[in-house]
């Protein structure tokens, strides 16, 4: 019996994915991103923000528009107010079976940014949550990179903070460690230098939104998965007491 208990356990594990490893590298201490895949006004907000902030730059090649309409509860005109700003090669209007792409080529963007811009389709179960939830609000004025920006968690990435209009620019405010006889300079936090249209707590929670919409677009069967798996267990578990109890009634004669 025990080791049907033991089996339900590494069962759950993986279904429900109670287990997240993640790394953050170079010893960044991440913040939890506080997701909800079943939140569908958070995914819908999160939606628009990846179509308003995202989308021109990165695409989300193995997610189609039509399929984020019908999971996000959301009709056509909704859609395309919100989410479709292209129009096809001809000019006709971006077809909601679409894939979600972008036309700016790897080319343009190693011209442009000295490297060619991913795709953010499986950016959430590549880099997890609480890395991009911490990432987007790390960023911090810095003179010495091309963009005037650099960020805590990605040191000299090439990405500008596409959203300091909402945040606001924040600098970086240092603290000296000594480590094995070395005086080590690190971030300890961030100091506002020019606010934002949003205050902390906005901003927070408008990243908190998008992160969770990316997460949703890295594995859109999740949700359904995760509340089948309940039923598998549920199942797996009355099955094994049958299974115990049948064992018994088969074995008792041979003691």
């Amino acid at each position: 019996m025990k080791k049907h208990i033991v089996t339900l356990i590494l069962i759950a594990s993986s279904m429900m994915g109670t287990v997240n490893i993640q790394a953050a590298g170079g010893g960044i201490k991440l913040d939890k991103a506080p997701i909800d895949i079943f939140d569908k006004d958070s995914l819908k907000r999160g939606a628009f923000a990846f179509a308003d902030n995202c989308l021109s730059c990165h695409g989300a090649f193995f997610m189609r528009y039509n399929r984020i309409a019908k999971d996000l509860e959301m009709d056509e005109q909704e859609l395309r107010e919100n989410m479709i700003f292209t129009r096809g090669k001809k000019g006709d209007p971006t077809k909601i079976g679409e894939l979600m792409k972008v036309s700016m080529t790897d080319d343009y963007a190693k011209k442009v940014f000295g490297t060619a811009v991913p795709d953010l389709s499986l950016t959430a179960r590549a880099r997890g949550a609480d890395w991009m939830y911490t990432y987007l609000r790390s960023f911090y004025v810095d003179p010495y990179r091309p963009t005037g920006m650099n960020n805590k968690v990605f040191s000299d990435v090439s990405m500008p903070h596409v959203l300091w209009r909402l945040q606001g620019l924040q600098k970086a405010v240092y603290k000296t460690e000594v480590h094995d006889g070395v005086e080590v300079e690190s971030i300890a936090g961030f100091e506002m230098v020019t606010p934002g249209t949003m205050t902390t707590a906005e901003y927070d929670s408008y990243v908190a939104d998008l992160v969770n919409f990316m997460v949703y677009i890295a594995e859109p069967v999740q949700a359904e998965r995760r509340t089948m798996g309940w039923k598998v267990l549920l199942f797996l578990f009355l099955f094994s007491i049958l299974a115990y109890m049948l064992k018994k009634e088969y074995w008792k004669d041979v003691h």
